[in-house]
């Protein structure tokens, strides 16, 4: 017994320990940067891009623009929205394309091995809490109802679910992602034309949006800013995907894909559904088509939710291991229970969740924006990542001033997430501008004079 006690205790030993040898080896290396056999074809990884687009959270917030926006109107900031983001969006790939890092490796170079952990921690907690809202998105859809007694039992089986597939990796969530690309997309041209078909014609659709618009109607502002926090995430930690391209185009085809491509597909999908059904759920107007093409929407909806579940606890997995140093499978459950355990009341908060992103996110990556485009001339020396110093001062305030401004100082000629980003990024010009103009050197610039002068 006691020497069964012992082989247990070693097995739980070994899952903690940290084996820098054997992460680096993993398909994913979240802890360095990736070797070029790791890096991945160009077909699997513009499939997983489409895959990755395809999530449940363009329908929902189509669904909202469509409840306050007249079409057209939804359809040019819908565009303006997501062209921000896929702006943000190939800035950050192009710089996991070169360098091979993962966001959290990025975060190091820029705000230091120790300051790396306000960037890291804010994503995890508000991918986590993505992960939360997916989970109690699929309990609700299969449910019906939160008062349901099945909702907890599929919410958990949901979130069980997504660890289990994200616990393979990036492989794994290629196998999701095909299947529930090729399904959605199916379902959802269908859904558009059945939209406008059950509204009597385009024309009648039109008026039916007009309508609709006029009873909560949404500012420009408004709508791009709920646009931006959709899918900011997405663009901030872009080269968590991009980092396995072979090639520059595909670094930028990748957000293309994710950030424009698929986004205004869904969300045009979803506003559709939202004006003639006034229902937010994607599932819930198509049951009104028949049987057969409610459980086709039924399975769609769950792919979907499936594969946006997978997405949002990798991303999360991923950073928190290079940041803390763990083991991804560690990780990887970690978050994942603590994403279940959300789900069985976040969902509820959803449109609160997606303004909250929108204030936070874009000012973190500001920073490294300016300092891996402007001060370091597009060059980041991986192997100075053991070496930095433990924080760069000028970006961790430079977040802060983009956080606050857009939180309490946001202009009314502009959306407050692409606001937050353009004065982190002005404040990283100005800080580490003058700074540098007082021989202060700081974060990566730091590790680099000190090396040429050692050299």
């Amino acid at each position: 017994m006691h020497q069964g006690e012992n082989k247990n205790m070693s097995r739980w030993s070994d899952w903690f320990r940290f084996d820098e040898r054997e992460e680096a080896a993993s398909a994913d290396s979240p802890n360095a940067p990736l070797s070029d056999d790791q890096r991945r074809d160009t077909l699997p990884l513009l499939t997983l891009a489409f895959g990755w687009g395809f999530l449940i959270t363009g329908l929902l917030v189509g669904s909202s623009l469509g409840a306050g926006l007249y079409f057209p109107d939804l359809v040019r900031n819908a565009f303006w929205g997501n062209t921000i983001n896929f702006i943000v969006g190939a800035l950050v790939g192009y710089m996991g394309y070169k360098t091979a890092c993962n966001s959290g490796l990025l975060y190091r170079l820029t705000y230091g091995n120790v300051g790396a952990y306000l960037p890291v921690l804010f994503l995890a907690a508000l991918t986590i809490g993505w992960q939360g809202i997916v989970v109690g998105a699929m309990g609700l859809t299969w449910a019906g109802s939160f008062e349901s007694p099945l909702f907890y039992p599929i919410a958990i089986f949901a979130g069980l679910l997504y660890t289990a597939t994200t616990y393979l990796g990036v492989k794994g969530l290629e196998r999701v992602a095909v299947p529930s690309t090729i399904v959605l997309a199916l379902v959802g041209l269908y859904a558009g034309w059945f939209n406008v078909d059950r509204a009597g014609g385009w024309e009648a659709f039109l008026a039916l949006s007009a309508s609709a618009s006029a009873t909560n109607p949404l500012t420009d502002n408004q709508a791009i800013n709920l646009v931006i926090g959709s899918w900011i995430v997405g663009g901030v930690v872009m080269s968590e995907y991009t980092r396995f391209a072979r090639k520059a185009w595909v670094a930028i085809a990748i957000p293309f894909i994710v950030l424009i491509v698929t986004q205004i597909f869904l969300q045009v999908i979803g506003a559709m559904g939202g004006i003639v059904s006034g229902s937010f759920d994607f599932s819930a107007y198509l049951k009104t088509a028949g049987p057969v093409i409610a459980f086709v929407g039924l399975i769609a909806m769950s792919l979907a939710l499936w594969t946006t579940g997978d997405t949002n606890l990798y991303l999360p997995s991923i950073q928190t291991a290079s940041v803390f140093k763990l083991p991804k499978r560690v990780t990887i459950v970690v978050c994942g229970l603590i994403g279940t355990i959300l789900g069985l009341g976040i969902y509820q908060h959803f449109m609160d969740w997606i303004n909250q992103i929108a204030n936070l996110v874009p000012p973190l990556i500001g920073p490294v924006i300016v300092d891996y485009y402007l001060f370091q001339g597009r060059h980041y020396d991986t192997s100075r990542l053991p070496h930095l110093p433990s924080w760069n001062p000028p970006a961790v305030a430079a977040f802060a001033a983009g956080v606050i401004a857009a939180q309490a100082f946001t202009p009314p000629w502009i959306a407050s997430g692409l606001w937050g980003l353009l004065v982190s990024m002005a404040a990283y010009v100005v800080i580490f501008g003058v700074t540098r103009l007082m021989g202060l050197k700081f974060g990566y610039s730091a590790v680099a004079t000190r090396e040429h002068k050692e050299g």
